[in-house]
């Protein structure tokens, strides 16, 4: 039982660190399954995955609680109303993934749920983060160069330089704020969400890639990432919980430690990650995330080919 708790303990770390930096949660949790092994049956491995997320929810839950309460008394009317209406982009956002998203599950669980697929998506998402960063250099620069232009050339360079980035950027992103995402930007997110049903792709890479599309910052589209995940990753939970039992299967002591064991890592680790996302966003950009993607899918892919020509047992 202390090995697998150990491993719980592993599998924990993982979930936490990646189910918030854009790199693909699940993806990872596919290839450390191929090196550490619980002594679990398969339909508690499959329960396990989605509900240690759970973990992360809480993190979540706690780090934006008071954000998140409408009923704060600490709250005026206005700030109530403004937490309602996030709440409600939440709900619109959260709307193509319950009616995609459960549907497709099971189709894309028993095609897609391989170590190809998720090496491919770890590149493929990769390539379009720095894609999109290099996109917004370009844009950011130009549209200081106008500023600078607007201003004349008899302004002092060095507070020039400065005023003029800090405008530009207010200009490149549309929405500079979660609070400001109105309810075609939330489903167009929400649209995006989808695509993280297919392993490797990231579900908070899919819906910070479609926050930059649609004119977000990089804190806004982090947040509501964060957000949406709330309904989504709880209700995921929920029904793998339901056919758990629905199946009339019950899990073993070890089970229990295993399950317990990685909702708390997943939570310490979650709480790490996201303080650690927000302050990094502030000054830099997801270039680093896209390149780290697009080594670590070119990893697999290497390390599989090899498996399977036999030069790796």
């Amino acid at each position: 039982m202390i090995l697998e708790a150990l491993k719980a303990l592993l599998i924990g770390i993982v979930e936490g660190v990646t189910e918030w930096l854009p790199i693909s949660s699940t993806g990872h949790m596919i290839l450390v399954d191929e090196f550490v092994k619980l002594d679990v049956s398969p339909e508690f491995m499959e329960l396990f995955l989605v509900v240690i997320q759970i973990g992360a929810i809480m993190a979540v839950l706690i780090l934006y609680f008071h954000k998140l309460n409408p009923f704060s008394p600490r709250k005026t009317p206005a700030e109530r109303t403004s937490t309602w209406r996030l709440w409600g982009m939440v709900v619109i956002g959260c709307v193509p993934a319950a009616v995609f998203g459960f549907a497709l599950d099971d189709w894309v669980a028993e095609h897609f749920y391989n170590k190809v697929t998720v090496a491919c998506m770890l590149i493929v998402y990769g390539v379009v983060f720095i894609v999109i960063e290099r996109r917004n250099r370009r844009r950011l620069q130009t549209a200081a160069e106008d500023v600078k232009a607007l201003r004349g050339k008899h302004a002092r360079l060095a507070t020039d330089n400065g005023d003029a980035q800090g405008d530009a950027s207010a200009g490149l992103f549309r929405v500079r704020t979660v609070d400001e995402i109105d309810c075609k930007t939330a489903l167009k997110i929400g649209l995006f969400q989808v695509l993280a049903i297919v392993p490797g792709t990231s579900r908070s890479g899919a819906t910070i890639i479609g926050g930059m599309l649609c004119g977000c910052s990089r804190t806004a589209a982090a947040e509501f990432t964060f957000f949406l995940a709330i309904p989504v990753m709880l209700g995921w939970g929920l029904v793998k919980v339901a056919k758990f039992a629905l199946a009339g299967l019950a899990m073993t002591q070890t089970e229990v430690v295993v399950l317990a064991v990685g909702v708390a890592t997943a939570f310490v680790m979650s709480v790490v990650s996201i303080k650690f996302l927000m302050g990094y966003i502030k000054n830099n950009d997801f270039t680093a995330f896209g390149w780290y993607r697009i080594v670590i899918g070119l990893l697999v892919l290497g390390y599989f080919a090899l498996e399977v020509q036999g030069i790796l047992p």
